[in-house]
Order: C-alpha cells, then sequence, then structure tokens
C-alpha cells in the first residue's frame, strides 16, 4: 500500500514539474528598442521556440534596456533571471573579454567586408570560449559605425578634450585610456544619456546612427562626425542551461532562426544607417566631415591607442590574431 503510494506520489510529482518546465518563460534581454529591428528579430526567433515546444510555451522580449544595461543583463542570465540577450561588445565582454577585438579597436576596418571576413575567421575558436563560459552563440549580428554625436561641432581629436563623453559604466579600462589621452568619460548607463545631455554632465555619445536616431538623441547633441570610429558588433546568447533544457528539435529550429535573424540584422541594420543619418539631417542634424589633415590627426590617434588596447581592453593573442587576418583579407584583394 505505502509502495502504491510512494509511487504515485512520483508520478504526480513528475508531472507538476514537467508542467513547470512547460509553463516556465523563456526571457531575453535588449537595449533594442521595442519595435526596432532588433527587437522584431528577437521575436522571430520566439516564435521558431513557441513552434518547436508546443503547448502553453511563453517567451518574453525586455527591450529598451528595462533590465537594465548590459553588464546587468548579462548578470541576470548568469542568476537564471534571463534565459537569453541580445548584447553588444559591451556585454559580451562581460562574458568573453577576447570579444572585444571585434570593436574595441578605433579605424581599424575600413569596410564591413573587413569586419565580416575577420568574424567568420574568429567565429568557430570564439563560440567555443562562449560555450565554456556557459553560453550558446545564436547569431552574430551588428549596428553601424559609432560616430561622434556632439552639442557643439568638433573636427579633430583636440577639438573633443574639452569635452565630456558618455562612456558605459562597465568599461573602466577603456576610461582610463581616454583619461590618459586627455579626454573625459562619464561613465553612466543607456537610460540616462538624454537627461545627462540636457544638464550638460555630458555632450558627447558616441553612438550609431540609427541608435542616435530611434533614442533621440541628435536632437540633443545635433552635431555628428562623419568618421567610422569602430564597428558596433553583437551576438544573440543565450545560457548553456536554458539551451540544454531544450529538445534536440527545438535546439534546431532555435538554431535557424538564430542564424536567419542574424543575417536579417547585418543586411538591414547597415542600410539603416545612411537612412538614419538622412532622416536626422532633414530634421536638424548637422553632418560635420573631417578634411584630410584632421582625418590624419585620428588616424595619429587611433596608432597611440593601439598598444594600450592590446592586452588591455583585447588580449594580446587576440589583438594579434585580428592583425593577422586583416592583413591576408587586405593582401587577397591586392592581387
Amino acid at each position: 500500500m505505502l509502495k502504491s503510494a510512494l509511487v504515485v506520489l512520483a508520478v504526480s510529482w513528475g508531472a507538476m514539474c514537467s508542467v513547470s518546465a512547460a509553463d516556465k518563460p523563456f526571457r531575453m534581454g535588449t537595449l533594442a528598442p521595442k519595435n526596432s529591428l532588433y527587437h522584431r528579430q528577437l521575436l522571430e526567433v520566439g516564435e521558431a521556440w513557441r513552434a518547436a515546444q508546443g503547448g502553453s510555451a511563453k517567451y518574453v522580449v525586455f527591450a529598451d534596456g528595462s533590465q537594465g544595461g548590459e553588464t546587468e543583463l548579462a548578470r541576470r542570465m548568469r542568476i537564471g533571471q534571463l534565459q537569453g540577450a541580445l548584447l553588444s561588445v559591451v556585454g559580451l565582454h562581460e562574458i568573453e573579454p577576447s570579444i572585444s577585438a571585434l570593436q574595441a579597436m578605433p579605424l581599424l576596418f575600413k569596410s564591413w567586408d573587413e569586419v565580416d571576413f575577420v568574424r567568420e575567421k574568429m567565429r568557430p575558436a570564439m563560440e567555443k570560449k562562449f560555450l565554456d563560459k556557459g553560453f550558446v552563440v545564436l547569431a552574430w549580428g551588428d549596428a553601424g559605425w559609432v560616430r561622434f554625436f556632439s552639442k557643439e561641432p568638433a573636427f579633430r581629436p583636440d577639438d573633443y578634450k574639452k569635452m565630456k563623453f558618455f562612456a558605459w559604466g562597465g568599461e573602466a579600462d577603456q576610461q582610463e585610456i581616454m583619461k590618459s589621452l586627455g579626454y573625459t568619460p562619464v561613465p553612466l548607463e543607456t537610460s540616462d544619456i538624454l537627461p545627462s545631455i540636457q544638464t550638460g554632465m555630458i555632450n558627447v555619445v558616441p553612438s550609431t546612427p540609427y541608435f542616435a536616431l530611434a533614442s533621440q538623441v541628435y536632437t540633443m547633441a545635433p552635431h555628428m562626425l562623419e568618421i567610422n570610429w569602430a564597428p558596433i558588433v553583437g551576438a544573440l546568447v543565450v545560457t548553456k542551461k536554458a539551451w540544454d533544457e531544450m529538445s534536440p528539435a527545438t535546439q534546431d529550429a532555435v538554431r535557424v532562426a538564430g542564424e536567419k535573424a542574424g543575417a536579417q540584422i547585418r543586411t538591414k541594420a547597415r542600410q539603416e544607417v545612411e537612412e538614419a543619418v538622412d532622416a536626422m539631417k532633414k530634421r536638424g542634424l548637422v553632418v560635420n566631415k573631417p578634411n584630410p589633415e584632421q582625418m590624419r590627426e585620428w588616424t595619429e590617434l587611433a596608432d597611440k591607442l593601439y598598444p594600450r588596447i592590446r592586452g588591455t581592453l583585447v588580449p594580446a593573442e587576440t589583438f594579434d590574431e585580428v592583425f593577422r587576418h586583416l592583413k591576408a583579407y587586405r593582401a587577397s584583394k591586392a592581387k
């Protein structure tokens, strides 16, 4: 009798756990604005997951940085509050520092073709590093080139030394490098940008044109320096724990959806850069283009930065690997 009761209890408990797992929502976080390209692609991945899971599977995307900045999103994934996130290198660096090689080296990449080539060369090893840290990379994307949006016009590096820069709160090493070169970084979260410009706490925002338009940064900082300082590179990651809880069929469906989302983000985000600039120009944005002499000053600044970046922002081995791949790519194009 007791044995039968224990069997019934065990079966009932198993059923309860099964229902609980099925009903547990899959939660994604991102700083991307709601209804943006990035948000829509996350919803597409969610539909693939829901269809494969079946039943009453719930999938939730927290957009607009509602779960905090990228450092916080990485933390929330680690403690199980989020199962995944769409992150730029700022957040990905919290998981695996070597990823900074794709974003933290100013004026290094001359085109998206170069970015794509280097990323694909480094991708297998990079994804293995993320897996070893407990995260599965589902897609790689980007969000345009970083340009400088400021309250006052500026053309050369020294023009910015009298200004105060928005800086990501979690990038202490980068802030130290900026200070050593005479610049003033102010660490903040993304949600603090607009009020900080209004109060004069900052007057320069390094940003992609798309984000500057979506967040209305350009209305407060209406001067954009037309320089492709660095690409904003990102990835969609989920925790290995959440991945392992999926059935093989669900993993296959999500993997396919992730690859498709990454391709869509890379293609459309690049198109939207110039569209965003045109839209802002119609509403008062002033585009400042450096002349050849001013551009040489920017190149000299980048050359000064590389030795400081190597071994701090970017591990030395990864730094050297990027230069090696770029050299090979440019040599192949020169033939």
